[in-house]
């Protein structure tokens, strides 16, 4: 009997569009012969969706067409099983449950890429692809991830991080701040989005405060840190979990401005029909031109990075050389990569299907080792206790 996967996909996220992108390549890409791939599409308004239409990229041009196509649905624990199950069935008809083995959520950005669809999955108690909580809300948020690979001793650039009430009491005070402390150029970036959503390079200081207004309408926080100038984008994946992991070749991607945009990584090299290959197609060198020693020390440290947040499944690290001083630099952590950096594993020797083959494995290895643990006690405190309106221990009704 074949093994379920369910992928989910879509979400309440501005990456919402990228996550059926890379959710279609991935799904295209499961080995039919070993399982049985359940598509659900989680729409923006959070509804669940499943039907074969949804394996056809071209259908999502038309978004309200396709899903008059599928079944809104809901995911249940029965029976000591997880199973889908129609939202609503008629008068007369027998709600059919699909057992669903694993999920595979190939989502990006808030809402979800930040360990909230992992608790969604933990609390259904449902073995998964991808980091647990922790390493997922961890890698979404810029300033936190810092904060721990600095705990690390890794390496990261100094920053910046203020709330938007913050910035509007103590405006005059952060700006100084970050003219002393920063200086231009620098970066401003929302602290947990990834897409290159909303981030900012600045060399004028008249063009701050703009750009920070910017920011804080994609996010509650903001982070500022020195733009290197004499930059290099090297970015390299991470495949395995906290015990054991292995690291990818390196790529350089191809910007068309200073800083890697949204568009440069998804709306560019679409095919002639308009559909977009994801980060697949953004132009790249792979491997990257750098030297074997640079190349070595960029994927030990990715593994590190990997290792120092607890991460498990596939991630993208993405790392900054300074040139002038040739240090490099943790950026960012990519949890849920898009199109799951199948590229560079495909350059290292390892095809889609078998990067597939390898994350289930991780996953149920993981389930295995939390199947091991115990998560309550035999007691019970309420048999015998006798409890005041307010809780109080010893008191009575």
């Amino acid at each position: 009997m074949k093994t379920n996967i369910a992928v989910f996909f879509g979400c309440r996220s501005v990456e919402h569009e990228v996550s059926i992108i890379s959710a279609v390549q991935a799904m295209h890409s499961i080995d039919r012969e070993k399982y049985d791939v359940t598509p659900i599409y989680v729409a923006k308004d959070g509804t669940l969706y499943s039907g074969s239409a949804l394996f056809d990229i071209e259908e999502y041009k038309n978004l309200p067409e396709l899903l008059k196509k599928t079944d809104a649905v809901q995911i249940l624990r029965e029976n000591d099983a997880v199973v889908m199950k129609k939202a609503k069935v008629g008068l007369f008809e027998k709600a059919k449950a699909t057992t669903i083995d694993l999920a595979f959520p190939i989502v990006h950005g808030t809402n979800c890429e930040d360990g909230t669809m992992a608790g969604y999955f933990e609390f259904l108690g449902l073995p998964y692809i991808s980091c647990d909580i922790i390493s997922a809300a961890i890698g979404m948020d810029k300033a936190i991830f810092k904060d721990v690979l600095k705990n690390a001793g890794l390496p990261v650039l100094d920053c910046i991080k203020f709330r938007a009430r913050e910035f509007s009491l103590n405006k005059k005070q952060i700006l100084a701040d970050i003219k002393k402390n920063i200086g231009l150029p620098l970066i401003v970036k929302p602290v947990n989005l990834g897409s290159s959503v909303g981030i900012k390079k600045v060399s004028k200081k008249e063009d701050l405060e703009n750009a920070i207004t910017d920011a804080f309408s994609f996010a509650e926080c903001v982070l500022v840190e020195k733009a290197i100038t004499s930059l290099r984008e090297i970015n390299c994946s991470v495949l395995g979990d906290a015990d054991e992991c292995i690291a990818s070749v390196c790529e350089e991607p191809f910007m068309h401005d200073e800083i890697l945009s949204y568009e440069d990584k998804y709306l560019s090299n679409g095919d002639k029909n308009g559909a977009s290959k994801g980060m697949a197609s953004l132009g790249r060198k792979i491997p990257a031109e750098i030297s074997e020693k640079k190349s070595d020390e960029i994927r030990a440290l990715a593994c590190d990075v990997f290792k120092a947040l607890g991460c498990s499944g596939v991630v993208r690290i993405d790392f900054m050389i300074d040139t002038e001083t040739d240090s490099v630099y943790a950026n960012e952590i990519n949890t849920i990569p898009g199109s799951l950096a199948f590229y560079l594993w495909d350059a290292s020797g390892i095809k889609y299907t078998e990067l597939i083959d390898r994350l289930v494995d991780i996953a149920f290895r993981r389930q295995r080792n939390r199947d091991n643990l115990s998560f309550t006690i035999d007691t019970n405190i309420l048999s015998g206790a006798s409890f005041g309106t307010k809780g109080a221990k010893g008191s009575k009704f």
